[in-house]
């Protein structure tokens, strides 16, 4: 199999997504600890050509208070810079007027103040962590069951995600269960839904083909990004591991996107959809000649 380098990648580009969990930093106990090289690699996007922007599914603090966070870890970044699920998700319940019964966490209600909670006729998921209980998780579902036509916002939908001390499940996980009781598909709000990074792209004023999404999670950063036209590029930090790796080259085996497995591909005519590049690479190189190359 010819290799094509990862310059391929960064031809015509004008803009830049990077994840945040995983690629920047891993979440923990006390605000977690950057990744080595990353905050240096920010700066370096950030004094290039290229447009910044940050998407991230976390939803265990306000958009102000992760983004507070990160400054304290030493990161170069602003609440106008960052995309997140629950301001999305707000704007969506405005304008639809629902009323939302939260299985979110306690650090995020404040997202949710503006509206209206009483006698709720929708149910918004985030990663609630801790209040993922039996209790709150049956309570959610007698909401949803109960209504003529139930609807489940999702803030996100990944797996697992890491932090200092391990893999955690993620909202996904909590997310399916409902979906299988009440036999209802959840509109995702977050990374992968193809709305969430236009909005991103939209806001750099950067068409998706000139865009680049960086992550760890191969499924929900770069599925997500190729999906809705972006190059999208996986990282081997964070939750990266060879396993899931071979686990998503074997499910796109089975659906027809790759003509063979291969634990690292990285043939534009193998990935879904053609033309765009998934490719494995540390993360400081990366980003590094990325700017030299500007």
């Amino acid at each position: 199999m010819a290799e094509v380098g990862w310059e391929h990648c960064i031809k015509d580009l004008k803009g830049v997504v990077l994840d945040m969990c995983g690629v920047l930093y891993d979440s923990g106990e006390g605000g977690g600890v950057p990744i080595p090289g990353s905050i240096e690699a920010v700066k370096r996007i950030k004094a290039s050509d290229l447009k910044l922007r940050f998407c991230t599914n976390e939803t265990q603090a306000t958009r102000g208070r992760f983004v507070a966070k990160l400054q304290k870890l030493g990161f170069d970044i602003s609440v106008s810079e960052v995309f997140s699920p629950a301001p999305a998700a707000l704007s969506i319940l405005v304008q639809r007027g629902l009323r939302p019964h939260l299985l979110v966490h306690d650090d995020v209600l404040p997202e949710f103040d503006e509206v209206d909670k009483s006698n709720p006729n929708c149910v918004v998921i985030g990663d609630a962590a801790d209040n993922f209980s039996y209790q709150n998780l049956n309570d959610a579902f007698r909401v949803l069951i109960g209504l003529e036509k139930p609807i489940l916002f999702s803030l996100g939908r990944g797996r697992y995600y890491k932090e200092t001390d391990g893999l955690k499940l993620d909202v996904g996980v909590f997310m399916k269960a409902l979906e299988y009781a009440c036999d209802i598909e959840a509109e995702v709000v977050g990374k992968p839904a193809k709305m969430f990074f236009l909005s991103a792209l939209a806001d750099m004023g950067v068409e998706p083909h000139e865009a680049l999404m960086i992550g760890d999670d191969l499924v929900n950063d770069v599925g997500g990004a190729q999906d809705c036209g972006m190059k999208a590029l996986q990282v081997r930090t964070g939750k990266y591991s060879e396993a899931s790796l071979d686990r998503e080259a074997a499910r796109r085996l089975s659906n027809g996107h790759l003509k063979s497995k291969s634990p690292v591909w990285q043939e534009p005519d193998l990935c879904h959809p053609p033309g765009v590049c998934c490719i494995l690479t540390p993360a400081l190189p990366l980003w590094a000649a990325l700017c030299e190359a500007q």
